[in-house]
């Protein structure tokens, strides 16, 4: 995780956030409508996650998830990667939404190495 720049860092920081920030109002939505939230639960959980992992690593942030979380975390995040790509995939190349959509892609990548690091140690 050293080759990763400053720039890409706070990138992908960024958009953590701003899919937290999605999804917690995707999750206020479909609670008032009282859709069944579990699925959203869970990637909402491992996006949180995935953060709090990168703010770790990068910034020396201490996090309290365990082995067990870090693992669940990894497989719904992995989980997210064919529909992103089949989105990016359709979107218009140096679109905003390609923009996002591209370090969304590569945030989620560096979570997924930053906590098979972290399940290494």
């Amino acid at each position: 995780m050293d080759h990763v720049t400053n720039a890409h860092k706070q990138e992908s920081i960024t958009s953590f956030q701003s899919t937290i920030r999605k999804s917690e109002n995707a999750l206020a939505q479909m609670t008032q409508k009282g859709a069944n939230t579990t699925l959203l639960e869970k990637r909402l959980n491992a996006l949180y996650v995935g953060l709090a992992v990168l703010e770790y690593v990068w910034n020396e942030r201490p996090h309290h998830y365990t082995q067990e979380d870090l693992a669940e975390a990894r497989h719904i995040l992995i989980g997210l990667f064919p529909s992103i790509k089949m989105i990016y995939a359709k979107a218009k190349a140096g679109s905003p939404q390609h923009t996002l959509l591209e370090r969304r892609i590569k945030s989620l990548e560096l979570a997924v190495q930053a906590i098979d690091d972290l399940s290494m140690k």
